[in-house]
């Protein structure tokens, strides 16, 4: 049997090979969404702790007693404190408030990069941003008036101080560290100290990152040994945290990445069995004929597996290598497209990239040959050897095939609803229920596979008889596309997998990035905050400036002050007035305001509480009695500040407040270029002006980037479907060459012929198309739903223009698998097509 078999592949070449593309493109689809993941795991925990820099290891707490302890630690090439302040810079009337952070001590241990010139090395140098030194109109060399405040405890006041500073090099912030706040600036850790009046305990409260490269295990354990009051994390455990501090507790980039995993498993499986079922069913005749000459059911059942077997596998491996390529080339281009977006230069091939698609490709082609070789050795040769229809629902297999159809579509799709509601109500199981998500999916989408038999050609049927009044060659299309219904189901489900992936990849990832801008609605509420550097209040001129500025929708003039909930809570409170609440990203927080409330950002556990100015309030005790508010919970606010209306806040406060600008910027505009004009404008003002936006832009460019690479994989998704259109397709005019023939003889035309042929196609790929756009979109919304109901909010939407999009070329698709098969057909003189056997 193995020389029949491999006897067998060779004489089937053609048909393989359709085979074998669909297995390497499926395989590896399954190979590049796992790279892929990667690749977003890693960017994603690169953007929020780029002020990390290349740091192995990060120290959180109060390490002020034992940091001495952590640089002699053996393993520790270098570490740095944490610390960073504000001075404002001051060149004639320019002025620019200025984020100050600490040179490094090792390169690895600095997000900041010197373009130009050098860091400083004494406490009366500095290295300013690019877009600083243009403000200030300054160059290397030159020098600036950094002025600082000192507070004196005993006066209970501040002195202004000015001191000259020599500019000696141009920064930049390639990973965008300090994009909110426009940058920073190096200086010695002794000028940091100085300039932001930081005592030695402040300095070292913040914690430390460390530079640990060998055995950094070792040395995180023996880093924890010196202290319990602090926790000693490598980055990517920082990172993680940090993430789920966005997330509220889950790591979303696990959950996206997980999703996209088992996504590509479900689809490789589903085009693996299609394509390779239809090849299996194709040679039925075939196995009918051994079994007629003295094969045995066992020998011809070993022998598909093998056939099988070696395809799987072969194929496997060439589509670990092709996904690999796709991904690398991929991440190639975004780099180039992207520099703004930390993007790793080579995708991380791990065993686990490698072994999986090579198992997931070989196990589902013999699972998928098993089935139909099955199926075609319990019938007998002689039954075997006439054309099989599709099984029909009077008939005792038809219904029970009909009942498991049912039975798979409907217990799926019931998985849906509930996984929504666990996500929401129990959001720490949230990959559970993702797996619960996609696991329903899976099996409502087998299920719709199943029962495709009995519906699809209905469905073409009744479009058939709307084409079908628009000519002979369209009649001729409609009839023959239901002659054979299993031919035509197996015909439109390959296009249907292919669609409905890509449509729900389109659909969630639409909706992806609707919530996930709800998201940083909550984190981000305001986009750009003027505060005064040397004063309680804004001018009513600073904030007309912002609000001439070009790309600023909407400014407000806002009011604030720090107080205390309860007993020691201490959030800053905000007046929200009618023109500040149209500045807010999120309309969730002037909603729910009212007189005699504060609203919160987290569950204080009750529903009123006491507040009070924290003025009023000496030594932590309190000198004035403090109101009691109804605590108002919502989601958002994620920025820990607390918001009140205008009546509670002058209540609550009184002439405690400072003045703030707030300001919105433009949906068409960009944030960067609106926050850098903000500065430009107000650079003869003593203001500090920190953005938001800026770093809300930073992340919506890593998910844009992420989304790009989606959209790679669906091109790949695509191509599986045109493989399986163009084989099934090619396989259903082979087997009518006959027909074909006799229609030539009788009188049709070669061009009738090829439309015959394209309509035929166009019709069942349309079908396909339309309800794989409908099962998408139905697919991505309960994705969508499922992931970010545990996660905030999510938001829906329809992306009419990929829908359309996506139907038209499912169209094409079908003219376009029918160009070969009609050109064989018509190329063929038809007394060579009647004597086929």
């Amino acid at each position: 049997m193995l020389r029949l078999t491999l006897a067998q592949m060779r004489r089937s070449l053609g048909r393989l090979t359709a085979a074998a593309i669909a297995t390497a493109i499926g395989t590896g689809f399954v190979a590049a969404t796992l790279l892929t993941g990667g690749v977003i795991t890693r960017s994603s925990y690169d953007a929020v702790t780029a002020e990390l820099a290349q740091a192995d290891l990060v120290v959180e707490g109060d390490v002020g007693a034992i940091h001495e302890k952590i640089r002699s630690t053996p393993g520790v090439v270098a570490a740095d404190p944490l610390a960073a302040s504000g001075a404002e810079l001051q060149k004639g009337a320019q002025r620019s408030w200025q984020l100050l952070v600490p040179v490094p001590s090792d390169p690895h241990l600095g997000a900041l990069r010197v373009e130009e010139g050098v860091a400083p090395a004494t406490d009366d140098e500095i290295a300013l941003p690019e877009a600083t030194a243009k403000r200030l109109r300054v160059a290397v060399g030159d020098t600036v008036d950094v002025r600082y405040w000192v507070w004196d405890d005993d006066t209970q006041e501040g002195t202004e101080k000015v001191v000259p500073a020599t500019v000696t090099g141009l920064t930049s912030d390639p990973e965008g560290a300090w994009t909110r706040f426009g940058g920073a600036s190096l200086v010695t850790l002794g000028a940091l100290q100085t300039w932001g009046d930081l005592d030695e305990e402040f300095v070292w409260d913040e914690g430390m990152i460390v530079h640990a490269p060998k055995d950094t295990a070792a040395v995180q354990a023996t880093l924890q040994a010196l202290s319990d009051d602090v926790r000693v994390l490598t980055k990517d455990e920082a990172s993680d945290e940090r993430i789920r501090e966005l997330a509220d507790g889950d790591n979303v980039i696990v959950v996206i990445v997980l999703g996209f995993a088992a996504v590509a498993l479900v689809v490789a499986a589903l085009v693996i069995s299609n394509t390779f079922q239809v090849l299996v069913a194709q040679r039925a005749r075939m196995l009918a004929l051994l079994r007629c000459v003295g094969a045995v059911r066992g020998q011809l059942r070993r022998s598909v597996l093998l056939e099988a077997g070696i395809l799987g596998v072969a194929s496997s491996v060439a589509g670990v290598v092709l996904g690999t390529v796709f991904a690398q080339v991929a991440l190639s281009v975004l780099r180039g497209v992207q520099q703004e977006v930390p993007l790793p230069e080579y995708v991380q091939v791990t065993p686990v990239v490698v072994i999986v698609p090579l198992l997931v490709g070989t196990a589902v082609t013999l699972l998928a040959a098993l089935v139909p070789a099955r199926a075609a050795t319990k019938v007998s040769p002689i039954v075997a050897l006439r054309p099989m229809d599709a099984p029909d629902v009077g008939s005792r297999a038809g219904r029970l095939r009909l009942a498991f159809a049912l039975v798979l579509t409907v217990g799926g799709a019931l998985a849906f609803p509930l996984a929504i509601v666990g996500a929401r109500t129990r959001s720490d199981d949230a990959v559970i229920w993702l797996g619960l998500g996609m696991l329903g999916g899976a099996v409502s989408f087998v299920g719709v596979l199943v029962g495709a038999v009995f519906w699809v050609p209905r469905v073409v049927d009744l479009m058939g008889r709307a084409l079908g009044r628009s000519g002979a060659a369209a009649r001729l299309a409609a009839v023959n596309s239901v002659r054979n219904p299993r031919r035509t189901a197996a015909t439109s489900t390959a296009l249907l997998i292919g669609v409905t992936l890509v449509a729900m990849m389109s659909t969630g990832a639409a909706s992806a990035r609707l919530s996930a801008a709800a998201e940083l609605d909550a984190h981000y509420l305001v986009d750009i905050t003027v505060a005064p550097t040397d004063g309680d209040r804004v001018s009513a001129e600073v904030a007309r400036t912002v609000a001439g500025v070009e790309g600023i929708e909407r400014t407000a003039l806002v009011r604030s002050a720090d107080v205390t909930l309860g007993d020691d809570r201490w959030m800053t409170a905000w007046e929200v007035t009618p023109e500040a609440a149209k500045v807010l990203r999120d309309d969730r927080v002037p909603a729910a305001l009212r007189d005699g409330a504060v609203v919160l950002p987290v569950d204080l556990g009750s529903s009123s509480t006491t507040i009070r100015a924290a003025q009023d309030t000496v030594d932590g005790e309190p000198t004035t009695d403090a109101p009691t508010v109804d605590a108002v919970v919502v989601d958002s606010p994620r920025t820990g500040d607390v918001y009140l209306t205008p009546a509670t806040f002058e209540k609550v406060v009184g002439d405690h407040a400072t003045t703030r600008v707030w300001a919105m910027v433009s949906s068409d505009a960009a944030a960067g270029e609106v926050v850098d004009s903000v500065r430009s404008e107000l650079s003869s003002q003593s203001v500090s002006i920190e953005s938001a936006a800026s770093e809300r832009a930073q992340y919506e460019q890593v998910i844009n980037a992420l989304l790009a690479i989606v959209i790679g994989l669906l091109a790949v998704a695509v191509v599986i479907a045109l493989i399986g259109v163009a084989n099934t397709l090619s396989l259903s005019v082979i087997e009518r060459r006959r027909e074909s023939a006799i229609l030539r003889a009788i009188g049709l035309t070669r061009g009738q012929l090829r439309l015959s042929l394209a309509t035929e196609g166009a019709l069942i790929a349309g079908v396909g198309g339309l309800f794989g756009a409908l099962l998408g979109l139905l697919y991505g919304w309960a994705g969508a739903a499922i992931a970010f109901e545990s996660l905030g909010e999510a938001r829906l939407t329809v992306p009419w223009l990929d829908l359309v999009v996506i139907v038209a070329v499912a169209l094409l698709a079908g003219l376009a698998a029918s160009v070969i098969p009609a050109r064989s057909a018509v190329r063929t003189r038809p007394v060579a097509a009647l004597s086929v056997e």
